[in-house]
């Protein structure tokens, strides 16, 4: 039986007569702080304990920014995505060097890696620039990029603080890949374009062949889309024999239908300006003139930099998956389109999407594309590509092939289809249930992230045990974490939830070989969170009394971790 009470005391020296408000030299002492709490934790108990943090207020900084929350504000449920606030949290931590506070960032909030501040400056920039060497080595290993004479790479390579940092840089094998991709929608387009599978036309630039897909180019280019229902109507090979047209910036055109982004050498910009105009994409023309000046003003201000490869990414994937959502809305069949979209008149009239699968649900015909839910979903690839599943033909399309799915309705299948298409799709608290389990058996992993989402912004009282058990039967990291977190602030409410000890109990049982004093990981997430910002005296003793709850309700189970 354990029965011990938790304290924990803050000694500040030095500066007398300050104001224990106006400073934050605790909060640089904040990590520490936080390892004496879960060291505490993990220690042996055998009585009361009183932890001691001395710092000195002579290094201080202004608090106000940083106050507790008031006894009567309300509790809300974590944000349902990664927000402002993370994002400014990857970039501090960043700066400061906390690896442990990064690797929580991106690990479990799910944060992206190659954000860009006002500054224009990323989160492994101002590694480099403040010397962390282990934070560079894991941004790297995560995906962070740094391609070689790229904007981002020169500049990351100009800012180090040291030769390690610059020869890790230089050296890491990673910086020149597409490694380690984090978003599910990027590596598919990627792929897509590189590999080319079910394309149906093929471009032959001045010797040089591109395979694509006329769905997306339609899709993305309105230029593209007039040519495919006119000049090039009906041709599997489309050769471009214009002495203007460049076949690398042509490809680098294809990169930008595709993905969103273009990399391609400076010394043909122009030409590939050129052919944005021809295809009439404006964005990216502007796109392109604005990053040259950048880089411009970059080389001319940082003698002995190189760039040779130019990288437009603009911020965040609208415009794409607004693009190619206009596929999942061709592919709805005609009685599901009245009262779905936002816009009062439909806007597939006069567009040809080129569909090559057909998938019948309920009666309903919903006429897709190989390339789409192949590439997005290993299931749907086992399945059109087996050549004994059950299947028959459109009789308006005898070439379409037609695979009937079961044990799914027409609305949830809406919702998958427009996740195909756009990586994104309307839920709500009612179907995001629902859209889980059908994202498990279709493995998209993209698609459970999204219902967890929506399940996060559901969090009470009420609901967290049996949202915290489903993000763990799924899988589901960030759910899970947010879970723990909320509870950790409703601990002292929790404790006396029956549903809530049988949940701590459950979690104990599940430890294989569990000893008698080993962890229990709920228990330890929610610690984790309880002892996470702790920056005030206030603080501290909220603290101490969410802890001292959770101590005694392990009492009452007999439970030690």
């Amino acid at each position: 039986m354990r029965s011990a009470a938790w304290a924990v005391g803050v000694v500040f020296t030095g500066c007398e007569g300050q104001e224990l408000g106006q400073w934050a030299g605790f909060r640089d002492c904040q990590h520490r702080a936080q390892l004496f709490f879960q060291s505490a934790l993990r220690a042996p108990l055998s009585g009361p304990k009183l932890l001691s943090l001395r710092c000195s207020l002579s290094q201080a900084l202004p608090l106000a920014a940083h106050r507790t929350r008031r006894v009567n504000e309300p509790l809300l449920p974590p944000s349902a995505g990664p927000g402002p606030m993370d994002t400014s949290d990857l970039f501090s931590s960043c700066r400061k060097g906390d690896i442990f506070r990064v690797r929580h960032l991106v690990e479990q909030r799910d944060v992206e890696l190659n954000v860009r501040d006002k500054w224009d400056s990323t989160p492994l920039y101002y590694a480099c620039l403040c010397g962390h060497e282990e934070l560079v080595r894991y941004l790297l290993a995560n995906g962070a990029k740094c391609e070689v004479n790229t904007f981002d790479g020169e500049r990351c390579l100009y800012g180090a603080l040291s030769d390690t940092i610059r020869r890790l840089l230089k050296e890491y094998k990673q910086i020149t890949a597409k490694c380690m991709q984090r978003d599910y929608y990027d590596d598919f387009l990627q792929r897509l374009l590189e590999q080319g599978s079910y394309s149906d036309t093929v471009f032959i630039v001045h010797g040089e062949s591109f395979q694509a897909h006329r769905c997306v180019l339609s899709a993305r280019s309105p230029y593209f889309a007039e040519m495919f229902e006119n000049k090039w109507k009906g041709k599997n090979v489309i050769g471009l024999k214009h002495p203007l047209v460049n076949p690398a910036a042509f490809g680098s055109i294809l990169q930008y239908l595709y993905t969103g982004h273009m990399d391609i050498d400076v010394e043909h910009v122009e030409d590939c300006k050129r052919l944005a105009k021809q295809c009439r994409l404006q964005d990216l023309i502007d796109d392109l003139e604005e990053k040259c000046k950048k880089v411009y003003e970059f080389v001319s201000s940082k003698p002995g930099t190189c760039v040779k490869v130019l990288s437009v990414e603009p911020s965040g994937n609208g415009h794409l998956q607004e693009d190619l959502a206009i596929l999942a809305d061709c592919a709805l069949p005609a009685e599901l389109r009245v009262g779905f979209g936002e816009l009062p008149f439909d806007s597939t009239d006069n567009f040809s999407s080129y569909p090559d699968v057909c998938f019948q649900i309920a009666g309903y015909n919903f006429l897709c594309h190989k390339s789409f839910f192949c590439g997005r979903s290993d299931y749907f690839k086992a399945l059109l590509e087996d050549h004994f599943c059950e299947s028959h033909e459109l009789q308006a399309l005898p070439s379409i092939p037609v695979i009937t799915l079961h044990n799914i309705t027409e609305e949830t299948f809406m919702r998958v289809l427009y996740y195909i298409y756009s990586d994104d799709t309307e839920l709500s608290p009612d179907n995001a249930y629902e859209v889980l389990c059908v994202a498990d058996m279709y493995l998209l992993p993209g698609l459970k992230r999204l219902c967890g989402k929506t399940l996060a912004q559901m969090l009470d009282e009420d609901s967290i045990i049996g949202i915290w058990k489903t993000a763990k039967l799924f899988q589901l990291t960030r759910l899970e974490d947010q879970c723990t977190e909320y509870m950790a602030r409703i601990i002292e409410k929790l404790v006396d939830s029956e549903e809530f000890a049988a949940a701590v109990r459950e979690d104990a049982e599940a430890v294989e070989e569990r000893q008698e004093t080993d962890s229990i990981p709920l228990i330890d997430d929610i610690r984790f969170h309880i002892t996470s910002n702790v920056q005030t005296y206030s603080a501290i003793e909220e603290a101490n009394q969410r802890l001292e709850a959770l101590e005694n309700l392990l009492a009452s189970l007999e439970l030690e971790c």
